[in-house]
């Protein structure tokens, strides 16, 4: 369908609907997606390995569907009707995702866990592959279905249209990857109030609605070229072919060929097969590049959850874990003017045979580099953190709250035992305390009664993992006389009556208010100023009043410290993998397409979206198979391995001869009309009977002796073929 509609500025009005639609659906995909991983942490209790595979499974689907949405759209359905209809899949698949997150829906005894997980992993799983398949299969399409919109003489106005399709999708990426993380740190929920995942997809889900929406609105102005057949399933046809012929002729007695796919020459013209090559000679290159991706994409996955154990407090701003991945998109703005305006023309000026595949190279590097980075990163946290008990050990710290010395007294540490504590306090006063294997324990020494001189021992349970999410867990010991209620903005501990430990709150970063008060009414505001990542006890004395002065009595215990390691660390390791993308990804496409035919440039781009799809599925299996320990050492391993692939990839690019695909085509073009007439005569001689073809011959007394040699020839041979035809048949 073509129709002439209102031009804006020399540009066709119909190109907004779809900038629109680009925005709005790139702000849904990488707003669901930076909150993704902490999702399935935090609120489907996942462990960091299941995390990250399920996380780049998902990922790889994304990637491995613009095969299916181009074929679908190019051979059956048309661009437009393909984006309309799996953009309806994608949504719903947006919004099933936005209902899994909602707690309340399971939790029957409203505590604020899911009483049955299994719905929300059900929910989580067919939301992922919804989205997966209608964002993998719209990706190839919206771009090209833009592109349509313009006549043959508007090039210029096209160039600028991708331009800022392009832009529309960083735009898209850089503020949903900023607003998404805010929304899932609120705090939401009917019966109780948890960390906001459902916002957080819903928005997203929202956009896509709007997305859509905006798309069919402009249905009426848009250029819809028929479906003509896609080029990837022609190749594909040709390949297999020539696979085939190669197999059915691989006795010696056949002449060998130069290429093995000129044995598609018995179906297949010359142009098209010499097209073929050249793909396949810049796809043989793609071999080595999906682990540069394996190691880009884990910046959503591996250095998000590094970043959920680092100190986020910029000073001026409180960055979450989840909201670093914006640094990407911002120097990506800023990189890449720089790259193409200094770095590059000033390689061009020393003289240096800076080739596409030399940047390419250079680019792998660079994000090896960064995962050295990110290790040297890991180091350091994990110095910060505390050291948990093995599996066949037990710590315990010791509390004194008794009004004299005592031979175990308070201290900062906890101490390492095996199973099994006995506890001399004095005057004949033993205890023998029975530990669990792999557990903390504060253990709180009192006074039994009032002048009594005999020591208890109380033993309770501590966290033996950093807090999630950043959060820090407070909890209380009450060594006054009498309960106490204690009360942090909406949370409640409830009644801690005497001697006894309340339970653990999760408490954000900040100021924080803790109100204590009684059945009496009396109160005591007790102020402490939060990290990340903290845990503490803090111990309300025998001696504790309620006066102006009530909180100086209060002492805070640290169980575990908060995350000392600044966020701003990770930003070198950001800016060698983003260098490395401009360096790599741009340049890479850009070879892609001027070594592509004319024709197959979208069949490259297939390839091309491909290696980042095995790249996540390289990740995946890592992450299952590799057991070790430490996660620098993993981040260490993906570096090296990148390394060696890198070499690997510039000794390929060292005997790579790089062609003028224009040229070879022309070249072809001039001997098509040629091969073109020699096939028809070919084809006609095959159809014709052998019987006519002998009558005409014996009829023919004016034709030469080399011509009554071809006419016998070509005979013979037909009787071959239709010999070989019976055979296959019978």
């Amino acid at each position: 369908e073509t129709s002439c509609f209102a031009v804006v500025c020399g540009y066709p009005i119909s190109i907004f609907f779809i900038v629109v639609n680009e925005f709005c659906e790139r702000f849904s995909y990488y707003g669901m997606r930076a909150v993704l991983v902490l999702y399935f942490k935090y609120f489907l209790r996942w462990d960091d390995d299941f995390a990250t595979t399920i996380y780049h499974t998902f990922v790889a689907l994304c990637y491995l569907t613009p095969i299916l949405g181009a074929i679908v759209a190019d051979s059956w359905l048309g661009k437009f009707k393909t984006i309309v209809y799996l953009s309806i899949v994608y949504t719903l698949g947006q919004i099933i995702m936005a209902v899994s997150a909602i707690h309340d829906i399971t939790d029957t005894n409203k505590d604020g866990t899911p009483d049955n997980m299994t719905v929300h992993v059900a929910l989580s799983m067919v939301g992922l592959m919804l989205i997966a398949l209608g964002t993998g299969g719209i990706k190839p399409c919206v771009a090209a279905f833009g592109g349509d919109q313009f006549e043959d003489h508007q090039e210029k106005q096209r160039s600028t249209f991708f331009s800022i399709f392009y832009l529309s999708i960083n735009a898209g990426s850089l503020l949903s990857t900023v607003i998404t993380p805010i929304l899932r740190a609120q705090e939401c929920g009917i019966h109780t109030q948890q960390k906001c995942y459902p916002l957080a997809f819903g928005v997203p889900a929202a956009l896509m609605v709007v997305a859509l929406i905006v798309f069919i609105v402009g249905s009426g102005m848009y250029n819809k070229t028929a479906p003509q057949g896609n080029i990837m399933v022609k190749v594909c046809k040709c390949i297999g072919f020539a696979v085939k012929n190669r197999f059915r002729h691989r006795s010696s007695q056949y002449p060998k060929k130069e290429h093995w796919m000129d044995w598609a020459e018995d179906k297949y013209d010359k142009l098209l097969i010499a097209q073929v090559k050249m793909v396949l000679k810049v796809l043989f290159l793609y071999i080595p590049l999906p682990m540069f991706w394996a190691l880009f994409d884990q910046q959503g996955s591996r250095w998000t959850l590094q970043a959920t154990t680092m100190d986020g407090d910029f000073g001026v701003l409180i960055i979450q874990p989840d909201q670093m991945q914006t640094v990407n998109p911002i120097l990506i703005l800023i990189l890449v003017p720089i790259v193409d305006s200094l770095i590059y023309p000033l390689i061009s000026k020393c003289k240096l045979n800076f080739s596409p595949l030399r940047r390419m190279t250079v680019g792998m590097f660079l994000a090896a580099m960064a995962f050295v980075a990110a290790g040297l990163v890991q180091i350091q946290i994990d110095q910060t953190l505390p050291k948990f008990p093995s599996s066949t050990e037990s710590q315990v710290k010791f509390i004194n709250m008794v009004n004299r010395r005592l031979d175990v007294r308070a201290n900062d540490d906890y101490l390492t035992f095996e199973q099994i504590v006995d506890l001399n306090l004095g005057s004949n006063v033993t205890y023998v305390k029975s530990l669990q294997d792999g557990s903390r324990n504060t253990m709180v020494i009192v006074q039994d009664g009032g002048e009594s001189k005999i020591s208890l021992c109380l033993q309770f349970h501590d966290i033996t993992a950093k807090p999630e999410q950043g959060a820090n867990a407070i909890r209380f010991f009450n060594g006054f006389d009498s309960a106490l209620n204690v009360t942090v903005g909406n949370q409640d501990y409830g009644e801690t009556v005497p001697n006894n430990m309340s339970t653990y709150v999760d408490v954000p970063q900040g100021d924080a208010q803790f109100r204590i008060w009684n059945s009496a009414g009396q109160e005591c505001v007790y102020s402490q100023k939060l990290g990340f990542g903290s845990s503490y006890t803090l111990i309300i004395p025998p001696t504790f009043t309620y006066d102006q002065n009530c909180s100086q009595s209060i002492r805070p215990v640290m169980n575990i410290g908060q995350n000392s390691f600044h966020m701003a660390w990770q930003i070198p390791q950001y800016f060698l993998i983003t260098a490395g993308e401009v360096v790599f990804s741009v340049t890479g496409l850009e070879f892609s397409y001027s070594q592509a035919p004319s024709n197959m440039k979208s069949v490259l781009q297939a390839g091309w979206l491909l290696t980042v799809a095995v790249g996540n599925i390289i990740v995946l299996i890592v992450a299952e198979a590799a057991t070790l320990s430490e996660q620098w050492a993993e981040y260490i391993l993906f570096a090296s391995l990148l390394v060696v692939v890198c070499f690997v990839f510039a000794f390929m690019a060292y005997f790579y001869t790089y062609i003028d695909p224009t040229k070879i085509e022309a070249e072809f073009a001039q001997k098509e009309p040629e091969e073109k007439g020699k096939r028809k005569s070919l084809e006609m001689v095959k159809k014709m009977d052998p019987v006519d073809r002998l009558d005409d011959d014996s009829s023919s007394s004016s034709s030469s002796d080399n011509e009554e040699k071809i006419v016998l020839v070509s005979t013979k041979r037909t009787w071959n073929f239709l010999s070989q035809e019976v055979k296959c048949s019978s």
